[in-house]
């Protein structure tokens, strides 16, 4: 059991970084570096840029977040989502 509770936070993709990170902008302006989480991993669940994310941050280091769900539905590209 962990000694804090995980924080969470709403945000959006604004950028992808190597390594299966990525730049997150939550929604108070703050930016950090997101890493996906293994169930994301897992199912293959792929992220974009524009992308509306849920991210859990540790209340000791605030820089950095794990992406824990990708809501559906986001990130239009020209009015259109984009098949893979």
């Amino acid at each position: 059991m962990a000694k804090e509770e995980a924080l969470t936070f709403d945000g959006v993709i604004d950028e992808i970084l190597p390594d299966a990170r990525f730049g997150v902008v939550l929604e108070n302006g703050h930016r950090i570096i997101a890493y996906t989480a293994g169930r994301m991993r897992r199912f293959r669940i792929r992220s974009v840029v524009g992308d509306a994310v849920r991210v859990e941050m540790t209340p000791y280091d605030l820089s950095k977040g794990r992406l824990v769900y990708r809501e559906r539905g986001s990130a239009p590209v020209n009015g259109k989502r984009q098949r893979r």
